[in-house]
């Protein structure tokens, strides 16, 4: 029964992590109006929460390797839950982009040594399968948690989707608690660990493929819904909608990728769901105004976004198997360093006024993705096994 909680835990847990960094996307103009900021503003609690994580992935990882992870990971969500919950009460704008960012630094460590210890828990045969399934915890982050901070705020506004987010943070907190085993401690990692893993052209190229595509996806997902009111006349619960539609297809576009890889391998199926991620923005930039071509695309977004990141993840793991979890630390980093660029740049661009411009960004951004893939073909990985 303990291993049951552990599995579930380490999945809520991802859940709650995932809820954590993309919450305030799902109601960015909500948020800017109860602020009483702009919609740009309001944006940069994604991206400057991106730049905290993306440093804070590796960072934390190494610092917090030799800690007890029963320890670590229900103080980890611990910290979530009441950070979230101090942002509910927050007075202003300031206090909520200070309290996100000292929560979102804790919150790092969670993805990377959630890997981490499912893989202590379970056979190495069952490894890959227990692994798979605690990511699918980000998958239902977007596909049902997103729509609810959608329609909480629409109902409660944002204070309410706040409270809400702690309280997903809570129960993962408390399944860890009861279920992990104490004194369960991993492999120690060393900061060699991740210079190795960097000095590999392939591994390199892998990442920058993660930071491309990520970042075409948030110049567009960031600023989803104040873009389909200004463009299309969305309504709050259609918003609610669409990120639905976007996260159903996410999950799955993430089953179907486990189904596929084992028959065409890492390299074919990413380029098919990379793929599916340039034609979602195609229609997306083509389609703008036009709510069935706008929702297209975000069925093709949807589809490639997290099938697209498990394929990266698998990929990083075959080059380095004995470097797993910082592997996993360093491609978590990586699509948080995408998601700033995203954000960031959409924000600058959201605020000229270039909505339409925001898909043909994205466009560039995975077509150099896929020109990157073309070069990750390569017999590093026999010649390593040989």
């Amino acid at each position: 029964m303990h291993h049951q909680l552990s599995r579930y835990g380490l999945l809520l847990g991802n859940f709650a992590t995932g809820l954590s960094v993309l919450a305030p996307a799902g109601m960015l103009s909500i948020l800017a109006e109860g602020l009483d900021v702009g919609v740009r503003d309001a944006g940069l609690l994604v991206t400057f929460g991106a730049i905290i994580l993306c440093v804070g992935s590796p960072v934390v990882a190494w610092l917090t390797t030799r800690i007890d992870r029963r320890t670590l990971l229900v103080t980890t969500l611990a910290v979530m839950t009441v950070g979230q919950a101090a942002m509910a009460l927050a007075p202003n704008y300031g206090t909520v982009l200070a309290l996100r960012l000292a929560t979102l630094a804790v919150a790092a460590v969670f993805t990377p040594q959630a890997a981490s210890t499912i893989g202590l828990l379970v056979s190495d045969r069952a490894r890959s399968g227990a692994i798979t399934f605690i990511f699918l915890g980000w998958s239902l982050a977007v596909a049902a948690g997103l729509p609810m901070i959608a329609w909480v705020a629409a109902y409660a506004g944002w204070r309410g989707a706040f409270a809400f987010a702690a309280f997903t943070s809570l129960v993962p907190c408390i399944l860890l608690a009861i279920g992990l085993p104490r004194k369960l401690i991993g492999p120690p990692l060393s900061l060699g660990s991740f210079a190795g893993l960097l000095s590999n052209p392939k591994i390199a190229m892998l990442l920058s493929i993660t930071i491309l595509f990520i970042g075409g996806q948030f110049m567009v997902f960031t600023y989803l819904g104040p873009v389909l009111s200004r463009l299309a006349g969305a309504s709050h619960e259609t918003i609610g909608l669409m990120f639905a539609l976007y996260g159903v297809m996410g999950f799955l576009g993430n089953v179907a990728a486990t189904r596929v890889v084992g028959r065409l391998g890492g390299w074919k199926t990413s380029v098919i769901f990379l793929s599916c991620n340039l034609a979602g923005l195609v229609l997306w930039t083509v389609g703008g105004g036009v709510l069935a071509l706008m929702a297209g695309g975000i069925f093709f977004l949807g589809l490639g976004f997290a099938a697209t990141n498990s394929i990266q993840q698998a990929r990083l793991v075959q080059c380095a198997p004995e470097l797993a979890s910082a592997s996993v630390a360093l491609n978590t980093s990586s699509v948080y360093v995408g998601q700033a660029i995203g954000s960031g740049l959409g924000g600058v661009m959201y605020a000229a006024g270039l909505l339409q411009q925001l898909g043909m960004v994205g466009v560039v951004f995975v077509a150099v993705a896929i020109a990157v893939w073309a070069l990750t073909r390569d017999r590093a990985p026999r010649r390593a096994a040989s």
